[in-house]
């Protein structure tokens, strides 16, 4: 916020006369000028904007009531002396006071917010009785994109080191949560609930949070989620020359090229089925070699007019059938997987109308 004060006109009977000294009149002297500077935690401490190092410096006085502000070191290095405020909160009239005079009062904001100096200033102002320095907020460093991911860093770590649940959690453990995260996930995204969307996104990142935790404390090859973010980033470069080099590509089907022909030089592997999770859900394992094997110019799997006759094992001959159909709905760009639980899902409704229907007929 910034501004003075609306003026009133004189009145003899009204504290803040123009006649009084600090009234809200033009007479008297200079308001002067407070500055509530703020500043991101999840920012390197003493990185912080030109104007934010242009009014510390020209402060005629510098308050902070945090002592233990990470800002601090930083400023003393700089040569700039910082006034301690009592750790309850600042008097606002003695504030105010500072500034009088045309001075100019940087007051440093703590990390849990400036909320009772603000309020008293809101009063003050509003009361019409004082003349108030012109009030200013600046942002001496904010949050870049993605820095919240910083705080889930830190509070994963506090929960692995002061939950007894979490602390002795391995990767075993956590496995089973992270297929059903990510069921939930993809459930949110084909149900089209935004809501739900972002809670499941959060979930599925604390999986990977969680893991990366874990993984600092291995003995042998520990690694953190600075590594797992590091290897990632990388493997995305890599993989989109047509972004960050020299490569052209205008299509999606182009893009596909460059993917797979980069992949299979890094993993230089011996089978196109190599690198498939094969513990993955059935049809969606079937699709995946299916489009390995087209991809890579294999025989696909045959068609179900195309499969022999009965085997006589019943499971047997329904897994063939059920390949089949798999192979041929990637082939036509369906995802099995997804096109299976659709039509579960409406299956589903059908039946709950089913249900529905005969309590009517029994009332």
């Amino acid at each position: 916020m910034s501004g003075t004060h609306p003026r009133r006109s004189p009145d003899p009977d009204f504290p803040g006369d123009p006649a009084e000294p600090g009234g809200s009149g033009s007479t008297g002297p200079d308001p002067g000028r407070l500055v509530l500077l703020t500043t991101s935690h999840r920012v390197a401490a003493g990185l912080l904007s030109a104007p934010a190092w242009r009014a510390l410096r020209g402060a005629d006085r510098v308050l902070c009531r945090d002592p233990g502000h990470p800002l601090l070191p930083h400023l003393a290095d700089a040569g700039i002396s910082v006034v301690s405020a009592p750790v309850e909160g600042f008097d606002i009239g003695e504030v105010v006071d500072h500034c009088s005079g045309g001075r100019t009062v940087v007051v440093l904001a703590a990390a849990d917010g400036e909320t009772r100096l603000t309020d008293d200033l809101a009063r003050r102002a509003g009361s019409g009785r004082v003349r108030m320095p012109d009030l200013e907020l600046l942002p001496g460093s904010w949050d870049l994109p993605g820095a919240r991911l910083l705080d889930l860093v830190e509070v994963m770590d506090r929960i692995r080191r002061d939950c007894p649940w979490s602390s002795v959690r391995t990767h075993a453990d956590l496995a089973p949560y992270a297929l059903e995260e990510v069921h939930e996930l993809v459930e949110a995204i084909e149900a089209g609930d935004r809501g739900e969307l972002r809670e499941e996104l959060g979930d599925v990142l604390l999986q990977v949070v969680f893991h990366a935790r874990i993984a600092e404390e291995d003995a042998g090859e520990p690694f953190s989620i600075d590594d797992v973010a590091g290897g990632i980033v990388a493997k995305l470069i890599h993989r989109h020359p047509h972004v960050f080099g020299d490569e052209r590509a205008s299509t999606p089907e182009e893009v596909r090229e460059h993917w797979l022909r980069t992949k299979a030089t890094e993993k230089a592997r011996g089978s196109v089925t190599e690198g498939i999770p094969m513990g993955q859900p059935a049809l969606a394992l079937a699709a995946k070699l299916a489009a390995r094997a087209r991809t890579a110019g294999l025989p696909a799997v045959p068609r179900e007019r195309e499969v022999p006759g009965p085997s006589g094992d019943p499971a047997e001959d329904f897994g063939q059938r059920l390949l089949a159909l798999a192979a041929e709905a990637e082939a036509a760009g369906v995802d099995p997987e997804s096109a299976l639980r659709a039509a579960a899902r409406r299956y589903r409704d059908t039946l709950r109308e089913a249900e529905a229907g005969r309590a009517a007929d029994a009332e």
